[in-house]
């Protein structure tokens, strides 16, 4: 069987004078502004002008770019090998939702190239409408306007994956190496934010992150660890999830706390760890009086979080449902927002 993987990913703008077009593209997205749509669009501009400015300076921090394309194409190369390892004939596609490779790119690239299976996988491990739900409805137009007729499985969310979680614990337990004599630490298990109206509407993206971190200490073994989930990256007037992580490095920083934060929902290093995380959340830190803070990187290719990847694209390639680390749907009902309730592509 000739395979094609699409891997999901948000983007980010290649240059400076890509920032201001990709904020467009990003708040243009119906999933992240949700107004009518004949509002949303001059909203969105406007948005893009107003924030344009600040988003250069943030990505002049890491060279006047975002790192994230480069990042994803070593995970797609990795997942690439490891799917030929197991006699697969496959190749692996990008396709991102907020800049170029677009969705639209790349189903005419996979249209080409006429796999006899299409296997849409999301590098957000935990499913939200607004990232997973909204690359999957963004390619399925771009799918369709694009005449690609061969048959398509997807994998749906993997919180609790056994590779995915093995490479998370690999690199707290080096952190966890790296602390310094004397010091009391506290893991901060941090997660991109979403505003909490998103989540009272259904989004399961809150719920399938703790149940991240509890694979996460039920692997791990650290019993006694002092840690605690929080969110960052919170934008705009709404209510977002709760705690959020600066707040929590300042309560550290007042407990007299040293700090291990870890991304969880992250999987590649771009702007939200590389200059929140590393430089602004770091400065918090120091400011707050935090005795010691260590960052743990992100998965990126590690070869549980890549081998794992590939086993579920193998499940999904042969199933007729979308796929999960679980058995089948795994968020409870309440969740009506989740995934899998969307018939398969």
């Amino acid at each position: 069987m000739k395979l094609a993987i699409v891997l999901f990913n948000l983007g980010g703008p290649d240059s400076l004078t890509a920032v201001e077009p990709f904020l467009r593209n990003l708040f243009s997205d119906p999933a992240i502004l949700r107004l009518p749509a004949w509002l949303r669009r001059p909203a969105a501009w406007a948005i893009a002008r107003r924030r344009k400015e600040a988003a250069q300076s943030i990505y002049r921090h890491i060279g006047g770019r975002s790192p994230l394309l480069e990042q994803t194409r070593a995970q797609a190369d990795e997942l690439e090998r490891a799917l030929g390892r197991k006699g697969m004939d496959a190749r692996v596609f990008i396709a991102m939702r907020a800049w170029h490779p677009l969705s639209g790119e790349t189903a005419l690239v996979v249209k080409a190239y006429a796999p006899n299976r299409i296997v849409l996988l999301p590098l957000y491990p935990q499913y939200s409408t607004t990232t997973s739900g909204s690359s999957l409805c963004d390619w399925q137009a771009a799918a369709a306007a694009a005449g690609l007729g061969a048959p398509q499985r997807r994998v749906c969310c993997y919180p609790w994956d056994a590779g995915f979680v093995a490479a998370l614990v690999e690199r707290l337990e080096a952190a966890l190496a790296a602390r310094k004599p004397q010091q009391t630490y506290r893991v901060l298990f941090s997660a991109h934010g979403l505003p909490q109206r998103t989540v009272n509407a259904g989004d399961p993206y809150q719920w399938q992150i703790e149940q991240t971190v509890a694979a996460i200490l039920q692997r791990c073994g650290a019993r006694g660890l002092d840690w605690r989930i929080s969110y960052q990256s919170r934008v705009g007037p709404l209510a977002w999830l709760e705690p959020a992580t600066d707040a929590e490095i300042r309560r550290a920083g007042a407990e007299g706390r040293a700090l291990i934060v870890m991304p969880v929902a992250f999987v590649s290093e771009h702007s939200e760890t590389l200059v929140e995380l590393d430089i602004d959340y770091a400065r918090i830190a120091r400011e707050s009086g935090v005795p010691d803070y260590i960052r743990v990187p992100t998965v990126g290719t590690s070869d549980a979080y890549i081998d794992g990847l590939a086993r579920l694209v193998l499940k999904a390639a042969a199933a007729a449902r979308p796929m999960t680390c679980g058995e089948g749907r795994i968020c409870p009902a309440r969740f009506a927002g989740c995934g899998f309730r969307e018939a398969p592509a």
